[in-house]
Protein backbone atom coordinates (compact mmCIF):
# COMPACT_ATOMS: atom_id res chain seq x y z
CA UNK A 1 0.00 0.00 0.00
CA UNK A 2 1.16 3.43 -0.75
CA UNK A 3 2.17 5.57 2.28
CA UNK A 4 -0.34 7.88 3.86
CA UNK A 5 0.23 11.65 2.32
CA UNK A 6 1.10 12.85 6.12
CA UNK A 7 3.98 10.37 6.28
CA UNK A 8 7.16 11.87 7.90
CA UNK A 9 5.37 14.69 9.23
CA UNK A 10 5.97 14.85 12.81
CA UNK A 11 3.34 16.62 15.36
CA UNK A 12 3.64 17.50 19.02
CA UNK A 13 0.14 17.72 20.58
CA UNK A 14 0.24 19.33 23.84
CA UNK A 15 -3.13 20.01 23.93
CA UNK A 16 -5.95 19.08 26.37
CA UNK A 17 -9.82 18.09 25.59
CA UNK A 18 -11.01 18.58 22.15
CA UNK A 19 -10.17 21.18 19.90
CA UNK A 20 -6.32 20.35 19.56
CA UNK A 21 -6.24 16.68 20.37
CA UNK A 22 -8.94 16.17 17.54
CA UNK A 23 -6.56 18.04 14.86
CA UNK A 24 -3.84 15.76 15.78
CA UNK A 25 -5.81 12.59 15.10
CA UNK A 26 -6.95 14.13 11.98
CA UNK A 27 -3.59 14.38 11.18
CA UNK A 28 -2.23 11.24 12.30
CA UNK A 29 -5.23 9.17 10.40
CA UNK A 30 -3.61 10.11 7.56
CA UNK A 31 -0.12 8.84 8.65
CA UNK A 32 1.80 12.42 10.44
CA UNK A 33 3.35 10.73 13.47
CA UNK A 34 1.67 12.21 16.43
CA UNK A 35 3.52 12.47 19.42
CA UNK A 36 0.62 13.14 22.70
CA UNK A 37 2.93 15.31 25.72
CA UNK A 38 0.75 14.66 28.51
CA UNK A 39 1.37 16.33 32.68
CA UNK A 40 2.87 13.31 34.22
CA UNK A 41 0.31 13.62 37.07
CA UNK A 42 -2.71 15.34 35.52
CA UNK A 43 -2.98 13.47 31.72
CA UNK A 44 -5.39 14.78 29.60
CA UNK A 45 -8.99 15.03 31.01
CA UNK A 46 -10.78 13.78 27.72
CA UNK A 47 -9.48 9.97 29.38
CA UNK A 48 -11.72 10.25 31.69
CA UNK A 49 -14.88 12.21 29.70
CA UNK A 50 -17.94 9.97 29.48
CA UNK A 51 -18.50 6.02 29.76
CA UNK A 52 -15.64 4.03 30.55
CA UNK A 53 -15.27 0.05 30.66
CA UNK A 54 -12.85 -1.48 33.31
CA UNK A 55 -12.04 1.92 34.27
CA UNK A 56 -10.63 2.80 30.68
CA UNK A 57 -12.21 5.77 29.20
CA UNK A 58 -13.31 5.07 26.03
CA UNK A 59 -13.84 8.20 24.52
CA UNK A 60 -9.84 8.38 24.61
CA UNK A 61 -9.79 5.22 22.79
CA UNK A 62 -10.72 7.56 19.70
CA UNK A 63 -9.22 10.42 20.15
CA UNK A 64 -6.05 9.27 21.30
CA UNK A 65 -5.90 6.56 17.91
CA UNK A 66 -2.33 7.16 16.36
CA UNK A 67 -1.00 8.80 18.85
CA UNK A 68 2.32 7.96 20.55
CA UNK A 69 1.77 9.15 24.45
CA UNK A 70 4.82 10.12 26.54
CA UNK A 71 4.33 12.47 29.56
CA UNK A 72 6.40 15.85 30.28
CA UNK A 73 5.66 18.61 32.48
CA UNK A 74 6.77 21.71 30.68
CA UNK A 75 7.31 23.78 34.04
CA UNK A 76 9.93 22.18 35.07
CA UNK A 77 13.48 23.25 33.39
CA UNK A 78 14.00 19.37 32.55
CA UNK A 79 10.85 19.13 30.69
CA UNK A 80 11.41 22.77 29.25
CA UNK A 81 14.75 21.37 28.06
CA UNK A 82 13.64 18.33 26.55
CA UNK A 83 10.38 19.88 24.86
CA UNK A 84 12.94 22.28 23.08
CA UNK A 85 14.70 18.93 22.13
CA UNK A 86 11.63 17.41 20.34
CA UNK A 87 10.22 20.77 18.84
CA UNK A 88 13.86 20.55 16.50
CA UNK A 89 12.55 17.51 15.57
CA UNK A 90 9.11 18.30 14.53
CA UNK A 91 7.13 20.20 12.14
CA UNK A 92 3.91 21.04 14.05
CA UNK A 93 3.40 21.77 17.85
CA UNK A 94 -0.18 22.12 18.68
CA UNK A 95 -0.88 23.90 22.58
CA UNK A 96 -4.10 25.35 23.70
CA UNK A 97 -2.69 26.69 26.82
CA UNK A 98 -3.96 29.92 27.89
CA UNK A 99 -1.93 32.92 26.42
CA UNK A 100 1.06 33.59 27.96
CA UNK A 101 1.56 30.00 29.44
CA UNK A 102 4.25 29.19 27.14
CA UNK A 103 5.83 32.33 27.39
CA UNK A 104 5.83 31.66 31.14
CA UNK A 105 8.02 28.31 30.75
CA UNK A 106 10.13 30.51 28.39
CA UNK A 107 9.01 28.52 25.67
CA UNK A 108 7.07 31.11 23.51
CA UNK A 109 7.47 31.74 19.60
CA UNK A 110 10.84 33.01 19.95
CA UNK A 111 12.20 29.90 21.96
CA UNK A 112 10.66 27.45 19.53
CA UNK A 113 11.48 29.55 16.47
CA UNK A 114 14.63 29.53 17.89
CA UNK A 115 15.28 25.97 18.14
CA UNK A 116 12.95 24.90 14.69
CA UNK A 117 12.66 27.96 12.11
CA UNK A 118 10.82 25.75 10.30
CA UNK A 119 8.04 24.72 13.25
CA UNK A 120 4.52 26.04 12.78
CA UNK A 121 2.87 26.66 16.18
CA UNK A 122 -0.77 26.05 16.37
CA UNK A 123 -2.15 27.92 19.58
CA UNK A 124 -5.81 27.36 20.38
CA UNK A 125 -7.68 29.42 22.75
CA UNK A 126 -11.57 30.55 23.34
CA UNK A 127 -11.21 34.06 22.18
CA UNK A 128 -7.70 34.24 20.41
CA UNK A 129 -4.05 35.37 21.16
CA UNK A 130 -5.02 39.20 21.92
CA UNK A 131 -8.16 41.38 22.40
CA UNK A 132 -9.82 41.76 25.59
CA UNK A 133 -11.55 38.67 26.23
CA UNK A 134 -8.07 36.87 25.70
CA UNK A 135 -6.75 35.64 29.05
CA UNK A 136 -10.77 34.66 29.99
CA UNK A 137 -10.98 30.61 30.36
CA UNK A 138 -12.41 29.83 26.59
CA UNK A 139 -14.46 26.57 26.27
CA UNK A 140 -16.62 25.37 23.45
CA UNK A 141 -19.70 26.19 25.20
CA UNK A 142 -19.03 29.67 25.51
CA UNK A 143 -18.27 29.96 22.06
CA UNK A 144 -21.83 27.92 21.08
CA UNK A 145 -23.36 31.31 23.20
CA UNK A 146 -21.34 33.78 21.32
CA UNK A 147 -21.47 33.28 18.16
CA UNK A 148 -24.88 33.10 17.57
CA UNK A 149 -25.54 29.08 17.24
CA UNK A 150 -27.52 29.29 20.68
CA UNK A 151 -30.06 31.84 19.66
CA UNK A 152 -31.21 30.60 16.46
CA UNK A 153 -31.41 26.95 18.05
CA UNK A 154 -34.77 25.39 19.45
CA UNK A 155 -38.02 26.36 19.36
CA UNK A 156 -39.74 29.79 18.78
CA UNK A 157 -41.00 30.02 22.54
CA UNK A 158 -38.72 28.12 24.16
CA UNK A 159 -34.71 29.42 25.38
CA UNK A 160 -31.73 29.37 23.40
CA UNK A 161 -30.65 25.66 23.42
CA UNK A 162 -27.26 24.75 23.84
CA UNK A 163 -25.37 21.55 21.62
CA UNK A 164 -25.14 18.32 23.44
CA UNK A 165 -22.06 17.36 22.69
CA UNK A 166 -18.77 19.80 21.82
CA UNK A 167 -20.25 21.25 18.21
CA UNK A 168 -17.91 24.41 18.55
CA UNK A 169 -14.53 22.30 20.00
CA UNK A 170 -15.13 19.91 16.85
CA UNK A 171 -15.57 22.68 14.15
CA UNK A 172 -12.69 24.21 15.49
CA UNK A 173 -10.89 20.84 15.72
CA UNK A 174 -11.56 20.66 11.91
CA UNK A 175 -10.48 24.18 11.05
CA UNK A 176 -7.45 23.53 12.79
CA UNK A 177 -6.38 20.64 10.68
CA UNK A 178 -6.87 23.45 7.88
CA UNK A 179 -5.01 25.29 9.40
CA UNK A 180 -2.32 23.46 10.06
CA UNK A 181 -2.03 22.57 6.20
CA UNK A 182 -2.37 25.69 4.96
CA UNK A 183 0.81 26.77 7.44
CA UNK A 184 2.91 23.89 6.02
CA UNK A 185 2.35 24.79 2.45
CA UNK A 186 3.59 28.10 3.05
CA UNK A 187 6.36 27.05 4.60
CA UNK A 188 6.93 25.00 1.39
CA UNK A 189 7.07 28.02 -0.24
CA UNK A 190 9.19 30.33 1.96
CA UNK A 191 11.13 27.40 4.03
CA UNK A 192 9.51 29.19 7.36
CA UNK A 193 7.47 28.11 9.97
CA UNK A 194 4.62 30.60 12.09
CA UNK A 195 2.09 30.87 14.31
CA UNK A 196 -1.47 29.73 13.53
CA UNK A 197 -4.00 31.42 15.82
CA UNK A 198 -7.26 29.43 16.27
CA UNK A 199 -9.99 30.73 18.41
CA UNK A 200 -13.15 28.81 19.01
CA UNK A 201 -15.47 31.41 18.74
CA UNK A 202 -14.60 31.92 14.91
CA UNK A 203 -15.10 28.63 12.70
CA UNK A 204 -18.74 28.33 14.52
CA UNK A 205 -19.12 31.81 13.23
CA UNK A 206 -18.51 30.75 10.01
CA UNK A 207 -20.30 27.32 9.29
CA UNK A 208 -23.17 30.04 11.07
CA UNK A 209 -23.47 31.22 7.24
CA UNK A 210 -24.02 34.72 6.40
CA UNK A 211 -25.86 36.45 9.43
CA UNK A 212 -23.43 39.30 9.52
CA UNK A 213 -23.61 39.83 5.84
CA UNK A 214 -27.61 39.77 6.30
CA UNK A 215 -27.62 42.27 9.62
CA UNK A 216 -25.23 44.42 7.88
CA UNK A 217 -27.28 44.85 4.68
CA UNK A 218 -30.50 44.28 6.00
CA UNK A 219 -30.68 44.54 9.68
CA UNK A 220 -32.06 41.08 9.51
CA UNK A 221 -30.97 39.07 12.42
CA UNK A 222 -32.37 35.10 12.35
CA UNK A 223 -34.70 33.90 14.87
CA UNK A 224 -34.90 30.41 16.51
CA UNK A 225 -37.58 28.05 14.16
CA UNK A 226 -37.09 25.35 15.32
CA UNK A 227 -37.00 22.12 12.89
CA UNK A 228 -38.30 24.85 10.13
CA UNK A 229 -36.03 26.56 8.52
CA UNK A 230 -36.78 30.35 6.87
CA UNK A 231 -35.33 29.19 3.40
CA UNK A 232 -37.67 26.48 2.44
CA UNK A 233 -40.60 24.20 3.36
CA UNK A 234 -41.60 21.70 3.53
CA UNK A 235 -38.74 20.93 5.94
CA UNK A 236 -39.15 19.57 9.38
CA UNK A 237 -39.33 16.31 11.65
CA UNK A 238 -42.67 14.01 11.08
CA UNK A 239 -43.59 10.95 13.46
CA UNK A 240 -44.64 8.26 11.42
CA UNK A 241 -47.52 5.64 12.24
CA UNK A 242 -45.50 3.35 14.52
CA UNK A 243 -44.28 5.97 16.41
CA UNK A 244 -40.99 6.65 14.33
CA UNK A 245 -39.33 9.97 13.09
CA UNK A 246 -38.14 10.80 9.46
CA UNK A 247 -36.37 14.30 8.10
CA UNK A 248 -37.57 15.84 5.14
CA UNK A 249 -36.30 18.47 3.42
CA UNK A 250 -37.00 20.51 0.17
CA UNK A 251 -34.51 22.58 -0.53
CA UNK A 252 -35.05 21.96 -4.62
CA UNK A 253 -37.90 23.43 -6.17
CA UNK A 254 -38.20 20.46 -8.10
CA UNK A 255 -38.29 18.36 -4.63
CA UNK A 256 -41.18 19.96 -3.01
CA UNK A 257 -43.69 19.38 -5.78
CA UNK A 258 -42.76 16.08 -5.53
CA UNK A 259 -43.44 15.28 -1.90
CA UNK A 260 -46.70 17.79 -2.71
CA UNK A 261 -47.66 15.22 -5.21
CA UNK A 262 -46.66 12.26 -2.98
CA UNK A 263 -48.84 13.20 -0.12
CA UNK A 264 -51.42 13.70 -2.25
CA UNK A 265 -51.77 17.81 -2.52
CA UNK A 266 -50.44 18.91 -5.70
CA UNK A 267 -52.90 21.57 -5.91
CA UNK A 268 -50.67 22.90 -3.92
CA UNK A 269 -48.13 23.43 -6.46
CA UNK A 270 -50.03 26.20 -8.13
CA UNK A 271 -50.27 28.12 -5.25
CA UNK A 272 -48.77 32.13 -6.47
CA UNK A 273 -46.58 31.07 -3.29
CA UNK A 274 -45.17 27.65 -3.81
CA UNK A 275 -43.02 29.13 -6.40
CA UNK A 276 -39.99 30.02 -3.98
CA UNK A 277 -38.26 28.90 -0.90
CA UNK A 278 -38.78 31.49 1.18
CA UNK A 279 -42.12 31.95 0.10
CA UNK A 280 -43.15 28.41 0.85
CA UNK A 281 -41.48 28.95 4.20
CA UNK A 282 -44.32 31.90 5.24
CA UNK A 283 -46.76 29.04 4.70
CA UNK A 284 -45.20 26.36 6.50
CA UNK A 285 -48.33 25.50 8.77
CA UNK A 286 -50.18 24.35 5.23
CA UNK A 287 -46.92 21.97 3.99
CA UNK A 288 -46.46 20.74 7.42
CA UNK A 289 -50.43 20.03 7.87
CA UNK A 290 -50.26 17.95 4.40
CA UNK A 291 -46.85 15.89 5.11
CA UNK A 292 -47.38 15.88 8.62
CA UNK A 293 -50.50 13.77 8.18
CA UNK A 294 -49.76 11.67 5.24
CA UNK A 295 -46.69 10.46 7.28
CA UNK A 296 -48.54 9.88 10.76
CA UNK A 297 -50.93 7.43 8.12
CA UNK A 298 -48.07 5.38 7.78
CA UNK A 299 -45.45 3.15 9.10
CA UNK A 300 -41.57 4.29 8.51
CA UNK A 301 -40.70 1.36 6.48
CA UNK A 302 -43.43 2.81 3.87
CA UNK A 303 -42.80 5.92 4.02
CA UNK A 304 -38.96 5.78 3.68
CA UNK A 305 -39.67 3.60 0.40
CA UNK A 306 -42.60 5.58 -1.14
CA UNK A 307 -40.31 8.76 -0.93
CA UNK A 308 -37.14 6.93 -2.46
CA UNK A 309 -39.55 5.85 -4.97
CA UNK A 310 -40.67 9.13 -5.95
CA UNK A 311 -37.39 10.55 -5.41
CA UNK A 312 -37.97 13.15 -2.67
CA UNK A 313 -35.41 13.89 -0.04
CA UNK A 314 -36.44 11.85 3.44
CA UNK A 315 -34.07 10.55 6.13
CA UNK A 316 -35.10 8.72 9.13
CA UNK A 317 -33.95 10.28 12.72
CA UNK A 318 -31.49 7.72 14.03
CA UNK A 319 -29.90 7.20 17.46
CA UNK A 320 -26.53 5.69 17.90
CA UNK A 321 -27.71 2.03 17.63
CA UNK A 322 -29.62 2.74 13.76
CA UNK A 323 -26.41 4.04 12.92
CA UNK A 324 -24.36 1.01 13.79
CA UNK A 325 -26.24 -0.79 11.40
CA UNK A 326 -26.99 1.05 9.12
CA UNK A 327 -26.58 -0.06 5.36
CA UNK A 328 -24.91 3.07 3.80
CA UNK A 329 -23.11 3.42 6.63
CA UNK A 330 -21.80 -0.48 6.73
CA UNK A 331 -20.69 0.44 2.87
CA UNK A 332 -18.61 3.08 3.42
CA UNK A 333 -17.34 1.15 6.40
CA UNK A 334 -17.82 4.99 8.59
CA UNK A 335 -18.30 2.97 12.10
CA UNK A 336 -15.17 0.64 11.39
CA UNK A 337 -13.72 -2.44 13.94
CA UNK A 338 -10.18 -1.57 15.74
CA UNK A 339 -8.17 -4.38 17.94
CA UNK A 340 -7.53 -2.58 21.24
CA UNK A 341 -4.77 -4.21 23.18
CA UNK A 342 -6.96 -3.38 26.66
CA UNK A 343 -10.36 -4.03 25.42
CA UNK A 344 -10.16 -5.99 22.17
CA UNK A 345 -11.64 -5.60 19.31
CA UNK A 346 -13.67 -1.81 19.48
CA UNK A 347 -16.10 -0.38 16.78
CA UNK A 348 -15.21 3.54 16.19
CA UNK A 349 -15.69 6.32 13.36
CA UNK A 350 -13.27 5.41 10.38
CA UNK A 351 -11.20 8.34 9.24
CA UNK A 352 -12.80 11.52 8.07
CA UNK A 353 -12.43 10.47 4.46
CA UNK A 354 -11.47 8.68 1.30
CA UNK A 355 -8.38 8.61 -0.69
CA UNK A 356 -8.38 6.50 -3.71
CA UNK A 357 -4.21 6.31 -3.90
CA UNK A 358 -3.10 7.39 -0.75
CA UNK A 359 -5.92 6.33 2.50
CA UNK A 360 -5.73 7.48 5.75
CA UNK A 361 -5.91 4.37 8.53
CA UNK A 362 -6.78 3.97 12.13
CA UNK A 363 -3.43 2.15 13.13
CA UNK A 364 -3.58 2.19 16.79
CA UNK A 365 -6.25 3.28 19.39
CA UNK A 366 -5.57 5.81 22.24
CA UNK A 367 -2.87 4.28 24.38
CA UNK A 368 -2.08 3.80 28.13
CA UNK A 369 -1.01 7.50 29.96
CA UNK A 370 3.06 8.10 28.95
CA UNK A 371 3.38 4.51 27.58
CA UNK A 372 5.50 5.82 24.80
CA UNK A 373 8.05 8.27 26.64
CA UNK A 374 11.00 6.18 27.30
CA UNK A 375 10.87 4.81 23.37
CA UNK A 376 10.72 8.75 21.96
CA UNK A 377 12.59 9.92 24.88
CA UNK A 378 15.11 7.31 23.73
CA UNK A 379 14.88 7.99 20.02
CA UNK A 380 15.44 11.84 20.88
CA UNK A 381 19.31 10.93 22.11
CA UNK A 382 18.56 10.83 26.09
CA UNK A 383 20.35 8.19 27.68
CA UNK A 384 19.04 6.23 30.60
CA UNK A 385 21.00 8.78 33.36
CA UNK A 386 18.71 11.55 31.52
CA UNK A 387 15.65 9.27 31.74
CA UNK A 388 16.38 8.75 35.37
CA UNK A 389 17.02 12.55 36.37
CA UNK A 390 13.99 13.74 34.61
CA UNK A 391 12.10 11.31 36.37
CA UNK A 392 13.86 12.24 39.88
CA UNK A 393 12.70 15.90 38.93
CA UNK A 394 9.38 14.83 38.61
CA UNK A 395 9.05 15.86 34.77
CA UNK A 396 8.07 12.54 33.40
CA UNK A 397 6.24 10.14 34.49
Amino acid sequence: MTAPPLTGLRVLDLATLFAGPLAATLLGDFGAEVIKVEHPRRPDPARGHGPSKDGIGLWWKLLGRNKRTITLDLSKPGGRTTLLRLAATADVVIENFRPGTLEKWDLGWPELSAANPRLVLTRITGFGQFGPYAHRPGFGTLAEAMSGFAAITGEPDAPPTLPPFGLADSIAGLATAYAVMTALAGRDRTGAGQVVDMALIEPILTVLGPQPTWYDQLGYVQERTGNRSANNAPRNTYRTADGSWVAVSTSAQSVAERVMRLVGRPDLIDEPWFATGADRARHADVLDEAVGTWIAERPRTEVLAAFEKAEAAVAPIQDVRDVMTDPQYQALDTITTVDDPELGPLRMQNVLFRLSETPGAIRWTGRPHGADTDPVLTELGLTTAELEALRKEGAVR
